[in-house]
């Protein structure tokens, strides 16, 4: 099996999963338990998995925040909100957003029905050692719903993926702010919403371009050099790798028929503009590029 699938995979199942960032009903369901604010609700309803953990281990964790943008919100928010509650929050969230933005016909289809049960089997499959995030959402039971189910399983191949590119950028010397401003020279997200976002004042941010020029990896005007190029392409291809062992228990057929099966999805999530341009999640292949408009 390609290790190239797990990107191609990627690709069609982030937009899916990103709903729960995006979509209003995530918001609304953030602010019905109490939890004011986006971020509150943003690390309330990706860190409750985890159990009602103060903001040091999602600091960790989720990578590229300031430690005080985290703060800011745990623990705090389980005064609100048990992990429980959030969780059930959360299912019922992406249960009104995919039936919005797909369509009640879509999520009860039988199609939806089968990338369910086959994303489901490798998101169970997945090694978890040495992976906070993924091993906290693969503990998770089933929800009952097939779309929901779809959902929690897309998303804990999610977390999988990025505590295996967290790794990748640790192994290459490369801390919080620097992997976000390789990011930004890549030209795979904004520099200004990367920054402003996960709250890293302007000084550390341009103190760690310097430190990237001296390293040879950005040049003058900030854009990557061939060592920058280099280096990027060796943490996605290590990403890659590192993502590729949960669709070995699906296998290649079954790996291809559920990329088909999620593509019309993750067309009808970008096609609806909820995820903004510029985002951090720096997907830029032909499907993301078009917002979701790509022949069939």
């Amino acid at each position: 099996m390609s290790e190239g699938l797990a990107r191609v995979l990627w690709e069609r199942y982030e937009p899916v999963h990103d709903l729960v960032y995006f979509a209003p009903e995530a918001r609304r369901a953030a602010d019905g338990l109490g939890l004011r604010g986006f971020w509150t609700g943003y690390f309330a309803l990706r860190a409750a998995p985890l159990g009602p953990v103060a903001a040091p281990v999602v600091t960790s964790s989720f990578y590229v925040f300031h430690a005080d943008r985290v703060a800011r919100a745990l623990p705090d928010a389980w005064r609100y909100a048990t992990p429980e509650a959030v969780l059930a929050a959360r299912e019922e969230a992406m249960d009104a957003a995919m039936t919005r933005v797909l369509g009640a016909d879509t999520v009860s289809s039988p199609k939806v029905a089968e990338a369910a049960e086959l994303a489901w089997a490798a998101a169970a499959a997945a090694d978890t050692a040495g992976r906070v995030l993924g091993a906290a959402n693969q503990a998770l039971p089933a929800p009952r719903l097939p779309h929901v189910r779809l959902w929690q399983a897309l998303t804990t191949l999610r977390e999988h993926r990025g505590d295996g590119h967290v790794a990748a950028l640790v192994t290459s010397g490369l801390g919080p702010v620097a992997a976000m401003v390789l990011k930004a020279a890549a030209g795979e997200s904004d520099a200004a919403l990367l920054r402003e976002g996960r709250k890293w004042d302007r000084a550390t941010w341009q103190a760690t371009e310097e430190e990237l020029r001296a390293r040879g990896l950005l040049d003058p005007a900030g854009a990557l050099t061939a060592g920058g190029t280099a280096l990027r392409e060796a943490v996605e291809a290590r990403t890659d790798a590192a993502a590729h062992q949960p669709w070995q228990a699906i296998g290649e057929d079954g790996a291809l028929r559920l990329a088909a099966l999620l593509e019309p999805l993750a067309r009808r999530v970008l096609g609806s503009r909820l995820i903004p341009a510029g985002n951090p999640v720096g997907l830029t292949g032909q499907l993301w590029r078009s917002g979701g408009d790509v022949p069939a």
